[in-house]
């Protein structure tokens, strides 16, 4: 039961008749307990409550609003689809609320949960108890930040036009966004950090500074270094000296996935890697380090996380094993998605390879990985992309994603906003273009060239990189931090 929508209205009483499905946008805050458990349960029961929910926002940690003494929020919203009326949208909402142990208290008080309906359809709504749009909106930078989220940059269409024209007042959304700060306010002190949840009761804010994520390749065909670290004792001696180099991440492969590389079986990649994830996690240099683990194999992924492994990064985003995304969204840990066509077999092939507009196609692929990885239960805030730097391109399609990082990250945007606020990671470390360039065919001898690429990027907006050499690259990245500390737009 609903309310028709053909056309923009305004309730000011409850009148039930029947209508199609309306798509919502729900804000989402809590600030008592485990707040990140708090917000999977509230998903979980928002879908056995009739909301199916396609988009989700960026997730962020915000000082409190109006009562001020009082624990930070975590704030973001959702986008979905539901059969419910306004009415018992309101109902469904308050009942997970009250399920998740949220009682009257004060108003603007600590809460368990907090869920908002921000819009419904085209519909307004004004009532004793229900006003839609959110009245309050506009003030609330935790609130606006996750709602242009949820939005594409040149998204149009009925809904969207009429979420906007409710807001034209206010001089628009995305305006509104600007008025609060805009993305300039993102990490200052007073204002929303874009966070992701790592292991149990863990923020990770990624945007401090460029993220730098240590390559360990415990495999004996691994372009760069087959063969070195494939004995547990050496592997580990490699994680304690990436992770005394300073390394923030790292990410063990038990499979070469360079061109035409031999395809392993789980069993074997988990042979390689247990032993090694054994011993990793008993050192204490890794204490406030994060651990990847590189596989395409749900089950591989699956050990991983149960012994102790953070994300999940897989290089077909979750294309190669059609079980991986469902296990990921179970896991509840982040998983990077990356762009690639085919398989490292077939991926160097010339369909694989056949770009028009390499930023544009590489975004638009990759947007429908993360669009995939959401329909499987996976939050916005638990997905960091990577285009593929070496996969499925040639040595001009590197280049130009390198320099046009700007342009790739606009054309995520065209789908939704958040998939353009996520962690963006590249990759280009020893890649064979590079030795191509620089006429080095030992990949060791690439060095120079990786933080040549590795700056580019940097500077280009990548968070994290992607390298075998932890101590050079950092320092490539600090002085890139820095000039990009000039940069930032100062807030007023």
């Amino acid at each position: 039961m609903g309310f028709s929508s053909s056309r923009p209205s305004t309730l000011g009483s409850f009148v039930e008749v029947q209508s199609p499905e309306e798509e919502v946008i729900i804000a989402m805050g809590s600030n008592v307990g485990d707040r990140i458990q708090n917000f999977n349960k509230a998903l979980s029961l928002m879908k056995k409550s009739g909301i199916k929910i396609t988009r989700h926002a960026c997730l962020y940690e915000t000082e409190p609003a109006y009562v001020t003494d009082q624990p930070l929020f975590l704030n973001s919203a959702i986008r979905g689809l539901t059969k419910l009326g306004p009415r018992d949208l309101l109902h469904a909402l308050k009942t997970i609320e009250k399920d998740l142990g949220r009682t009257e208290g004060i108003r603007y008080g600590p809460r368990p949960i907090d869920l908002d309906i921000l819009f419904y359809g085209k519909i307004r709504v004004d009532s004793d108890i229900l006003k839609i749009p959110h009245e309050r909106i506009w003030e609330r930078p935790f609130v606006v930040a996750p709602l242009t989220d949820l939005l594409g940059s040149t998204e149009s269409n009925e809904i969207v036009n009429s979420w906007h024209s409710f807001c034209v007042e206010k001089g628009g959304i995305f305006e509104a966004w600007e008025k609060l700060g805009g993305e300039g306010s993102i990490g200052r002190e007073g204002g929303p950090r874009r966070v992701i949840p790592i292991g149990r009761n863990c923020l990770w804010d990624w945007s401090k500074k460029t993220q730098i994520m240590g390559v360990l390749n415990i495999t004996p065909d691994s372009f760069s270094d087959g063969g070195k670290f494939i004995s547990a004792k050496n592997a580990v001696s490699q994680v304690q000296k990436m992770a005394l180099d300073g390394a923030d991440i790292i990410d063990i492969g038990p499979q070469s996935t360079r061109p035409m590389a031999s395809k392993v079986s789980p069993e074997e990649e988990l042979d390689r890697l247990i032993p090694v994830i054994e011993e990793v996690t008993k050192l204490p240099e890794i204490e406030g380090k994060i651990l990847s683990v590189d596989t395409f194999y749900s089950e591989v992924a699956m050990e991983a996380v149960k012994k102790g492994v953070h994300i999940v990064n897989d290089v077909s985003g979750g294309q190669l094993d059609p079980k991986m995304l469902p296990l990921v969204a179970e896991l509840g840990v982040p998983c990077i998605l990356m762009h690639m066509r085919g398989d490292p077999i077939t991926m160097q092939n010339d369909s694989n390879t056949f770009y028009n507009d390499v930023c544009k196609e590489v975004a638009v692929e990759l947007g429908s990985r993360v669009e995939e990885a959401e329909s499987c239960g996976i939050p916005m805030w638990r997905i960091i992309v990577d285009p593929g730097i070496g996969f499925s391109k040639r040595d001009e399609h590197n280049m130009e994603i390198l320099m046009g990082l700007k342009d790739f990250s606009k054309e995520l945007s065209c789908q939704s906003l958040a998939s353009s606020r996520v962690p963006l990671l590249v990759g280009p470390s020893r890649k064979g273009f590079l030795g191509r360039i620089c006429e080095h065919k030992n990949a060791l001898e690439r060095e120079a060239a990786t933080i040549a690429a590795v700056t580019t990027g940097i500077l280009g907006g990548a968070n994290i990189v992607r390298v075998h050499n932890v101590q050079d690259n950092l320092d490539a990245a600090k002085v890139c931090d820095a000039f990009l500390r000039l940069r930032k737009p100062k807030v007023s």
